[in-house]
């Protein structure tokens, strides 16, 4: 491994234990990344507070959750690229830096507007931590604990998606909603000044020069196409402000694989989508969170404006799936999984009981009658489903590339399911309102607004089923959009399994199929 530090810098990575403090650094990293997680969903339950406190429309509430996702989107890239080359360790410092002056800003804004500008301001840091804390952990772990290692950043991952809610709203239920950003901040100065103190430095040693071009092309064009998915249900899929965003995301992206294919320093190699087992595990990321980017959305307003549940006890009913995927994955069954059964029916499994959560929730837990049971089934089955696959998918993509490209790699995986959380939102939150729109009289642009409206009892009755009928809709959308995913996703990691082991290049690890090593296929 010390092709990934720099000359005069001993190994991060020594072959037969890694670093010495790689577990304290590892605990050092998922907090880092559990802060940024964790403001991926947190604002969910705070949906009401925020409209009644800031008078916050729909359209306010979408963006205060999405300038976040877009700006951390469409900087992935380039924030890896320049971890690799300026060094991980001092853009992980910046990252918490950033993400800890932005919730500032976030926690004492006094209008949308400014609150708007604050999470975008979040998700430069937002970048830039996504990127850094996957490359240094494939830089201090060796090839025996890499896979237990992914797995626990997985675990912190789900955590922080899944525990949004419930922090969310134990704070809610003490403080107004500026907590929810305030609390960040001593996260991220102990953060950083653990970062300071422990985390070795590594970087690319090769002496690359930075593409410009190609960090500017990437972060119009991923903006951009995350921009349409964005605004597609607010303005129609086919107005022009959807479709103008959308064309030119899809011109620069092909152009930044046009310069990536003829420059001779890529920031990202197009030739890694040669790579079967990085396509398959692709799919599989961006399906995996399309489903549960969408659920989570929905789900906790569900629980909120139709069951009637205070924002704590709908953060509490979201917990099982976060537990679900903790206990799993601390316990280490989603790494023996991986090793016992291979990573391509690995994750048709994990997948598999992602879609059956959320098929369970749209069949018999999505109702407006106050049943939670059926609901509590679906996120137990779609927390064994992340810690099964999640792992999986993580490895899979970082094993295809090379280490000294580590952080280009985290960039990859963090657009991934930046991408996959949006276009779920987007595409189940269109479901939801199509049929919402079809089924109630009341004049309104969104479920509070209709609730506000209605005059009697029979009209907020309706309404309620109206948004529940929505909702298992789009569910059932999700489940299906999953299960396809996990399909494709192992029929391509299995086609590289087989053609790594026809042509010699890769080692068996475990019964299950191919070396996992950093680079070993690409």
């Amino acid at each position: 491994m010390t092709a990934t530090t720099a000359a005069n810098e001993p190994p991060t990575a020594p072959v037969g234990g890694g670093h010495p403090q790689r577990w304290l650094i590892l605990g050092v990293i998922c907090l880092a990344q559990l802060t940024v997680l964790l403001d991926n969903t947190v604002l969910s339950v705070a949906i009401p507070s925020l409209t009644s406190e800031l008078h916050a429309s729909t359209s306010d509430i979408q963006w205060m959750i999405n300038a976040y996702s877009l700006v951390q989107s469409g900087l992935l890239l380039t924030a890896g690229n320049a971890a690799d080359r300026y060094g991980r360790k001092k853009l992980l410092a910046a990252g918490l830096a950033l993400f800890g002056l932005g919730s500032l800003a976030a926690g004492l804004a006094e209008s949308t507007a400014q609150l708007i500008a604050a999470r975008a301001g979040m998700g430069v840091g937002g970048a830039l931590l996504m990127t850094t804390t996957l490359a240094v952990v494939m830089q201090i772990f060796d090839d025996s604990e890499r896979v237990k290692a992914i797995a626990l950043w997985a675990t912190v991952g789900s955590l922080g998606f899944a525990a949004g809610p419930l922090i969310g709203g134990a704070i809610l239920n003490h403080f107004w909603w500026g907590m929810i950003f305030l609390i960040n901040i001593p996260v991220a100065l102990i953060g950083l000044i653990a970062v300071v103190k422990l985390v070795p430095e590594s970087k690319n040693p090769q002496g690359e020069r930075p593409d410009l071009v190609g960090a500017l092309l990437s972060t119009i064009g991923m903006t951009a196409a995350v921009y349409a998915i964005i605004t597609g249900p607010e303005h129609g899929w086919t107005s022009a402000e959807v479709l103008l965003p959308a064309a030119i995301g899809v011109v620069v992206l092909a152009g930044f694989a046009l310069w990536e294919l003829r420059v001779p320093y890529p920031m990202l190699d197009m030739h890694f989508f040669r790579n079967q087992k990085f396509v398959g595990a692709v799919a599989g990321a961006i399906l995996v969170m399309f489903g549960m980017g969408g659920s989570m959305f929905l789900l906790t307003q569900h629980l909120q404006f139709v069951l009637g549940y205070e924002p704590l006890e709908a953060g509490l009913r979201m917990a099982p799936l976060a537990l679900t995927v903790v206990a799993l994955n601390l316990t280490g069954v989603g790494p023996r999984i991986v090793m016992k059964l291979g990573t391509p029916v690995t994750v048709t499994v994990g997948m598999t009981l992602v879609a059956a959560g959320l098929g369970s929730i749209a069949l018999i837990g999505g109702g407006s009658d106050g049943t939670y049971w059926g609901m509590l089934l679906g996120l137990v089955l779609m927390g064994i489903g992340l810690a099964v696959s999640n792992p999986a998918m993580a490895n899979a993509i970082m094993s295809a590339i090379p280490p000294e490209k580590a952080g280009v790699g985290a960039g990859v995986n963090g657009t991934l399911a930046e991408f996959g959380n949006g276009l779920g939102v987007a595409v189940l939150g269109a479901v939801l309102n199509a049929r919402f729109a079809a089924l109630v009289t009341v004049t309104a642009t969104s479920l509070p607004a209709a609730l506000a409206a209605a005059g009697t009892d029979a009209e907020r009755a309706e309404i309620s089923g109206a948004f529940a009928s929505g909702l298992q809709t789009s569910q059932l959308v999700g489940a299906v959009a999953v299960f396809a995913g996990g399909l494709l996703a192992a029929a391509l990691l299995a086609r590289a399994e087989r053609a790594e082991r026809a042509t010699g290049v890769g080692e068996p690890q475990g019964p299950g199929g191919p070396s996992e090593k950093a680079g070993a296929s690409a």
